[in-house]
């Protein structure tokens, strides 16, 4: 397989996942974004914890989607999240507006 064969199909999967992306957005409440993943989710409780003078993250959402090219299933019951990085929650738009 060559270098351009590849980048050809990075890019279809790319599209396929925008696509996809695109199509289950209304069946979610929230938009999560951490340093290494983006979600929605339906549910998504978010804990700040500090130990030894570290503060991080521990995030619990659940009925969850994943983006994510390379994952062979991306709709996920529960996932757990641990960061120390910056998180993004974002509640999305109601169907009335």
């Amino acid at each position: 397989m060559s270098a351009e064969d590849l980048e050809r199909y990075e890019t279809d999967i790319e599209l396929q996942l925008y696509k996809e992306y695109r199509d289950v957005l209304p069946m979610f409440a929230y938009v999560v974004e951490t340093e290494r993943r983006f979600y929605l989710t339906n549910a998504v409780q978010m804990d700040v914890k500090n130990e030894q003078g570290r503060t991080y993250f521990e995030l619990n959402l659940q009925d969850a989607w994943v983006w994510d090219m390379y994952r062979p299933a991306r709709f996920v019951a529960n996932v757990r999240v641990v960061t120390f990085k910056d998180v993004n929650i974002e509640e999305l738009a109601g169907k009335d507006l």
